[in-house]
């Protein structure tokens, strides 16, 4: 449920910031007649997303056991290679966020041209947190869990929870009520993400031996469920936060130590590298106040 309200809370971040830079442009500019365009883009991208996550769970339900497991496996890997192509982008791209998206404004002619960047900007966001929700919450409720936890529900509800409060701090940052390192928020939170998104990755793996594709199923690289109990609640904890398993197959360990050390080490490298010289510089420009 953390991780689930983490991935909420950072994706449901990143939308309303680029929705707020979107607005904030329009109104300085004397161009709020066009904010209806900004709107339509926003509300069909939120539609696509929602069509996307119930598209794939009912998907899922259509298929027999190893074909889920294939299918899984497969957006398991792919949600990984979501969080992490996110991780580094916005690493990268939280700086130059506002002019960009301030260009393509000014070049934008047509009020469908506006609707699209704000479809583009936002729908992005949207269908990566839909696959990743889809599956982390698949993961999570597919292992051993404590009676009241079987269920998808929590997680939803606590993804949900995020999005919601990152639609809160996306407009207190809009009308300048508050201010957000977000050099700070987007560092921690990726490396957070970072092993969220190993563990993710490792239970594709896991997946795809249950499918047969790859090598290996069965064979256990250590067992600690008597010192970590599956179904405990730290146990739980660690399995929906980090896809954590207490048994995990050699390929499943491999898996996850060649993703975390060389994607963490470059994650911190670039930040290490963009970091400015001057500490005042260090907080990101938020939109303008109106």
């Amino acid at each position: 449920m953390f991780a689930n309200f983490l991935i909420g809370l950072r994706e449901g971040l990143e939308a309303a910031l680029l929705v707020s830079i979107l607005v904030a442009y329009l109104v300085k500019s004397d161009r709020q007649s066009d904010l209806k365009w900004i709107w339509l883009g926003v509300a069909t991208a939120i539609g696509l997303s929602v069509t996307f996550t119930l598209a794939l769970g009912f998907q899922s339900r259509q298929l027999d056991f190893k074909s889920q497991e294939l299918f899984g496996g497969v957006m398991s890997i792919i949600a990984a290679g979501f969080v992490t192509w996110m991780v580094f982008w916005m690493a990268g791209a939280a700086k130059s966020l506002g002019p960009e998206l301030r260009g393509r404004l000014d070049q934008a002619q047509s009020p469908y041209a506006l609707a699209l960047i704000a479809l583009l900007a936002v729908g992005r966001e949207g269908l990566e947190t839909a696959g990743i929700l889809w599956t982390n919450t698949r993961n999570a409720t597919g292992k051993d869990m404590p009676e009241g936890f079987e269920t998808t529900s929590g997680p939803l509800i606590a993804a949900l929870l995020g999005i919601l409060t990152a639609v809160a701090l996306g407009y207190f940052i809009y009308r300048g009520a508050i201010t957000i390192n977000l050099t700070k928020f987007f560092k921690w939170t990726g490396v957070l993400l970072i092993l969220v998104a190993a563990g993710v990755l490792s239970y594709g793996v896991h997946d795809l031996q249950e499918a047969g594709v790859l090598p290996g199923v069965g064979r256990t690289l250590y067992d600690i469920s008597g010192v970590i109990d599956p179904a405990s609640w730290y146990g739980s904890l660690l399995a929906g936060m980090f896809n954590f398993t207490a048994s995990p197959t050699y390929l499943e360990a491999l898996a996850w130590v060649l993703y975390v050390v060389p994607v963490m080490y470059l994650f911190l490298r670039k930040l290490r590298a963009g970091k400015p010289s001057k500490p005042a510089a260090q907080e990101s420009p938020s939109p303008t106040p109106v």
